[in-house]
């Protein structure tokens, strides 16, 4: 049995979509969230990610410090080499 990696998502790392186009497959998930935290937009300009999202803006933590902020997300189970895609998915911005 591989190991697998946990990684928590509050973006378009969530969507089947985007996890079938990256990871090749739909990612086995659960909710979860990061106290502390706020998000705000960022303007993505690698084509490759808008193409994959279908979106021009992505959200990005801010730490805040305040344990009201919270951010809802989930947290994914993939495999290293899957953990690496997300790495790469991910834009530069």
């Amino acid at each position: 049995m591989r190991r697998m990696e946990r990684l928590f998502s509050y973006g378009t790392l969530q969507d089947p979509a985007v996890q079938t186009a990256t990871f090749g497959r739909p990612l086995a998930s659960s909710p979860d969230a990061l106290p502390g935290y706020t998000t705000r937009m960022l303007r993505i300009t690698n084509p490759e990610v808008v193409r994959t999202s279908g979106i021009g803006e992505h959200p990005v933590l801010l730490h805040t410090g305040d344990p009201a902020d919270e951010v809802r997300g989930v947290v994914l189970e993939l495999t290293a080499a899957e953990l690496a895609a997300a790495d790469t998915y991910e834009s530069a911005d």
